[in-house]
C-alpha cells in the first residue's frame, strides 16, 4: 500500500513537472488529460479519489484510537501500538499528498486550456484587425465617393429651390395679372350694359321721334 502510493505521488509530481514546462511531452500529457476527462474517465477518477479520501479518514481514526489508548492506560506505550501510529501518519500523510497533487493537476490542466482558448481567439482578433486594416483603402474610396454624391446632391437641391423661387414669383405675378384682368373685365363688362342701355333708350328716343315726324308729314299732306 506504502508502496503504490509512493509510486503515484511520484507520478503525480512528474505530471506536475512536466505540465509546469514547454516541452514535447507537456502536449502528449494534455492530450491524456482531455481523454482522461471524457467519457466514463471523470467518474473513475472520482471514485478512486473518494476511495483514497474514505481509506485516508479510517487511518486518521485508527490513529485517534491508538492516541486514546495512550491516553486511558497511562502505561508504557507498546512497540506494537507505535508501529501502527507510525504507519497509519505515513498512509495518512501519502494518500493526503496524492489527493492535494491530483487536485493540483487537475487545477494545472484547466488553466493550460484556458490560456490556450484566449491565445486562439486573441489570434483570431489579430487577423481580424488585420484584415480590417487591409480593407481601410476601401473603404476609405467608398467614404469619399458617397460624400461626393452628397455634395452633387445639395448643389442639385440648391438649384432646385432657386427655380422653385422663380416659378413661385412667376406664378404670383401671373395672379396678380390675373386678378387685374378679371376687374377690369368686370368693369368693361359693366361699360358694356351701360351702353346697351343708352343705345336701347337712343333708338327708343329715335322711334318716337320718327313716329311723330311721320305723323306731321302725313298732316301735311292732308
Amino acid at each position: 500500500m506504502i508502496q503504490l502510493l509512493f509510486m503515484m505521488i511520484f507520478s503525480e509530481m512528474a505530471v506536475i513537472m512536466v505540465l509546469s514546462f514547454k516541452t514535447p511531452f507537456r502536449k502528449l500529457v494534455i492530450m491524456g488529460l482531455d481523454r482522461l476527462k471524457r467519457g466514463r474517465g471523470p467518474v473513475v477518477v472520482k471514485t478512486v479519489a473518494g476511495t483514497v479520501f474514505v481509506v485516508m479518514v479510517s487511518s486518521v481514526y485508527s490513529m485517534m484510537e491508538i492516541q486514546k489508548r495512550w491516553v486511558d492506560d497511562d502505561g508504557p506505550v507498546s512497540s506494537t501500538d507505535q508501529v501502527l501510529m507510525v504507519r497509519h501518519l505515513l498512509e495518512a500523510t501519502l494518500m493526503g499528498a496524492t489527493i492535494f497533487l491530483a487536485l493540483m493537476i487537475d487545477r494545472l490542466h484547466h488553466y493550460i486550456r484556458e490560456l490556450r482558448i484566449r491565445r486562439k481567439t486573441m489570434d483570431a482578433v489579430k487577423k481580424q484587425g488585420q484584415g480590417s486594416d487591409d480593407k481601410k483603402p476601401d473603404g476609405f474610396d467608398k467614404v469619399k465617393s458617397l460624400e461626393e454624391e452628397v455634395m452633387t446632391l445639395r448643389e442639385k437641391l440648391k438649384q432646385l429651390e432657386s427655380d422653385i423661387e422663380a416659378k413661385t414669383k412667376q406664378i404670383n405675378a401671373a395672379e396678380v395679372n390675373t386678378v387685374a384682368l378679371r376687374k377690369q373685365s368686370e368693369g368693361l363688362l359693366l361699360e358694356y350694359d351701360r351702353l346697351l342701355e343708352e343705345n336701347e333708350s337712343l333708338r327708343g328716343q329715335l322711334q318716337s321721334l320718327d313716329r311723330k315726324l311721320s305723323r306731321s308729314d302725313s298732316k301735311k299732306n292732308l
